[in-house]
C-alpha cells in the first residue's frame, strides 16, 4: 500500500482528504504544521507528500524547499488557497509535482495523487539476476558466463520462480512442494522425474549460503530440467 503524508493546519480539510484517501485503499498519516511535518518526512517512508503553503509556523514554500534538498524523488502535491499564476509557477519550479488550488474536487486529487504515484513506479525488469547469473524474461534464456540456454515454457516459469524467489527457505518450499508431487515410482512418464534435479537443488542448497554460489546452483538446476526433462518427456502440471 502507498503511503501518504498530508501537511495540513485545517482540521476539516486534512480530515476529508484523509478519510477520502483512506477509503481508496491508501495509507494515511497527517502533520497539522511544518516542523511536525519535516519530522514525520525524516523519520518516515513515504511515496507521496500533501503539503499546505499556509501553515502556521513556516510558509509551505519553505518546506517544500527544505524538503526537496534532503529528498528529490519524493512527489509532492501542493494544496493551497493561494490560486494565482505566479504562485503555481512558484511552487513547481520550487520542486512540487503538482499544483491543486482550493477549493478542490476530491476526484481530482484522487486522480493528481494516482498519476503522481504511477510516474513514480519502476520500470518491469526485464532480466533478473541472482548472483552472476541472468534470466532474460523476453527471451527465456538463462546464462552466465559464456554458458547460456533457451528454455521451454515449463522450464522457464520454474527458473522464474527460483529467480524471484531468492530466499533459501522460499526456494525450499517451492522445490518441496514440487517435488512431492512427482516422486518415483508414481506411474509418471520417466521424463516427469522432476523431483530428481529439485531434490539435489534441496540438498544443496542448505550448504550454500547466498548470492553467486546459490546462484550457480540455479543454474545448474535449471540445465538439469532442460537436459533431462524438458527434452526428455512431458513433465505433467
Amino acid at each position: 500500500m502507498n503511503r501518504v503524508l498530508i501537511i495540513e493546519d485545517e482540521d476539516r480539510i486534512a480530515s476529508f482528504v484523509e478519510k477520502g484517501l483512506k477509503a481508496n485503499g491508501f495509507v494515511m498519516s497527517v502533520a497539522e504544521d511544518a516542523k511536525e511535518g519535516l519530522a514525520m518526512v525524516r523519520m518516515g517512508d513515504f511515496d507521496l507528500v500533501i503539503l499546505d503553503l499556509g501553515l502556521p509556523d513556516r510558509d509551505g514554500m519553505e518546506v517544500l524547499r527544505e524538503f526537496r534538498e534532503a529528498d528529490a524523488g519524493t512527489p509532492v502535491i501542493i494544496l493551497t488557497a493561494r490560486d494565482s499564476v505566479a504562485d503555481t509557477v512558484s511552487g513547481l519550479e520550487s520542486g512540487a509535482d503538482d499544483y491543486v488550488p482550493k477549493p478542490f474536487r476530491f476526484e481530482e486529487l484522487l486522480a493528481r495523487v494516482r498519476v503522481r504515484l504511477r510516474e513514480q513506479r519502476a520500470p518491469e525488469a526485464t532480466v533478473l539476476h541472482a548472483g552472476d547469473t541472468a534470466l532474460d524474461l523476453r527471451t527465456r534464456r538463462v546464462s552466465t558466463g559464456d554458458r547460456s540456454i533457451e528454455l521451454t515454457a515449463r522450464e522457464f516459469a520454474l527458473a522464474e520462480t527460483f529467480f524471484r524467489r531468492r530466499v533459501r527457505r522460499v526456494l525450499a518450499q517451492e522445490a518441496r512442494r514440487s517435488a512431492d508431487r512427482h516422486r518415483p515410482g508414481d506411474g509418471l512418464p520417466a521424463g516427469a522425474g522432476i523431483c530428481e534435479p529439485l531434490r539435489t537443488f534441496l540438498s544443496s542448497v542448505s550448504m550454500v549460503p547466498s548470492g553467486a554460489c546459490l546462484a550457480r546452483l540455479m543454474l545448474n538446476v535449471t540445465f538439469e530440467l532442460a537436459r533431462g526433462i524438458g527434452r526428455g518427456g512431458p513433465v505433467p502440471a
